[in-house]
């Protein structure tokens, strides 16, 4: 028997490999599937099923084109009902891999099709579940994504969900591993831990979801305490896991296709597509494209593009740099980001060879802002999330936390000098390039973000109230 974790970290996920005498069992894949056939092929092995433990709503899995390309059916849980052919399995339902079995769990609360996985191994014992969404490590998943209006809410799924943790999850074994299908920094959760495998004893000991002597009321209370709103990318890519989409192949297709200056110039025109810039944030600031958007590659990209692009059918042009084309295409369509209608041949090098208007972001360091903090009152905003906003800031900061940037467009000075800062430089620069593409232009990034701040000796608070907070 072989269990392989392919854990991709821009998404915080868990996809599952499973192996066992020439059959093999895939969880929750990704969109891009030929690493999966990959394995099989080095095993010897045939792909049997494709296991989904829900719809997800943070990316678009690989479920359909993996079929397609394999044959193998896809498992859904009860009460799932996708627009393609798939088994829904009945609780308790067995599957044979090998000499292993999977059992399916209906684990409903999270979403109303979530199931969780049992693995038996080769003597039929207990090994491990892939729990998708309904258990991670230190959390569960959060009940408010499936709710409708008039129909369910998130205390009603809540609900549910202590019930399948009591009744299904909690009686197994302390030595059954847990495979969740998320880690920390996804948003399917509000604190799960960075390890991505544990034991069930573990948890039962340390998440407090899992607390034995906790009641349903409290297990409601706590787990829809705190709460934010999730992306709105997430129900687009529930619907395209529900109902299908373009294989990854056409979508690579379409979005490598490249562009001269003139070319992309025109079509930027003509579309009114996204220019989106995915370089690091250093050449941004340097010089860029005139209303293009940053969010670079080599940062929390796809759930950033989510977040501030949210609409899944926006079309979208790419400056990247070179052998990064492909890359950029894959990872938004990762989250459902498909209709990418090519690339800036040369990169922003071309552009610039080419004479079109380019624009540059002023960008300091943060001794200089000290510097100019000492010399004079200055309007100074803070892009981070809450909780790092919370432990530590400057004492005169606006909060302004990129999630919610559109929200306070209104509270930027209309004309004097402000300035931008997040944890390390990266979303700063992000802010400031969406700033600029709403024609506000009289900002100041501070390099290196709030790391560098405190560096430089520039006093900081840790006291707020959170109910002061506006998002």
């Amino acid at each position: 028997m072989k269990i392989e974790q392919i854990y991709t970290g821009c998404l915080a996920q868990g996809a599952y490999y499973i192996e066992s005498n020439g059959e093999a069992a895939i969880i929750d894949p990704l969109r891009e599937v030929s690493p999966y056939i990959k394995k099989a092929a080095q095993d010897n092995a045939k792909i049997k099923y494709i296991f989904e433990t829900h719809f997800h709503a943070d990316f678009v899995s690989g479920h359909v084109t993996l079929s397609k390309q394999t044959g193998a059916p896809i498992v859904y849980g009860p009460l799932a009902n996708p627009a393609f052919d798939a088994i829904i399995a009945e609780d308790n339902q067995e599957f044979k891999i090998g000499d292993i079995s999977i059992i399916a769990l209906h684990t409903p609360g999270h979403t109303m099709e979530s199931t969780t996985y049992l693995l038996k191994d080769e003597n039929g014992k207990d090994h491990a579940i892939f729990s998708g969404d309904t258990l991670f490590l230190g959390d569960v998943g959060r009940p408010d994504l499936a709710q409708k209006a008039g129909d369910i809410t998130k205390e009603d799924l809540a609900g549910f969900l202590f019930d399948s943790l009591r009744n299904k999850i909690m009686p197994l074994s302390d030595d059954v591993i847990v495979y969740p299908a998320h880690g920390a920094g996804s948003a399917c959760g509000k604190n799960m831990m960075k390890e991505t495998v544990d034991t069930l004893g573990n948890q039962k000991q340390m998440n407090y979801a899992l607390r034995a002597d906790m009641t349903k009321e409290e297990f409601i209370a706590e787990v829809t305490d705190g709460l934010l709103p999730p992306p709105q990318y997430f129900p687009l890519n529930v619907k395209m896991n529900k109902e299908g989409y373009d294989d990854i192949d056409e979508v690579l297709k379409r979005g490598t296709k490249a562009l001269s200056p003139n070319a992309f110039e025109v079509l930027a025109n003509e579309t009114g597509a996204i220019v989106l810039d995915v370089r690091h944030q250093s050449e941004f600031v340097k010089g860029h494209i005139p209303r293009s958007i940053f969010i670079g590659i080599d940062g929390g990209f796809a759930p950033w593009v989510g977040a501030l692009i949210a609409d899944v059918e926006q079309p979208i042009l790419i400056v990247a740099d070179k052998g990064r084309v492909e890359e950029t295409v894959t990872r938004l369509s990762r989250v459902g980001f498909d209709n990418t209608l090519g690339y800036l041949e040369g990169g922003y090098e071309a552009w610039e060879a080419a004479e079109k208007e380019t624009d540059t972001i002023e960008s300091i360091s943060a001794n200089e802002f000290k510097n100019r903090m000492e010399a004079n009152t200055i309007p100074v905003f803070d892009v981070r999330k809450e909780g790092e906003f919370l432990k530590s800031h400057l004492p005169t900061a606006h909060f302004t936390p990129l999630d919610y940037l559109n929200q306070h467009l209104a509270e930027f000075p209309n004309e004097e000098t402000f300035y931008v800062h997040c944890a390390g430089g990266y979303r700063s620069v992000i802010a400031a390039s969406i700033l600029k593409s709403r024609g506000i232009h009289n900002l100041v990034d501070v390099a290196g973000g709030f790391g560098a701040i405190k560096k430089s000796g520039i006093p900081v608070t840790d006291e707020v109230c959170p109910s002061t907070l506006k998002k």
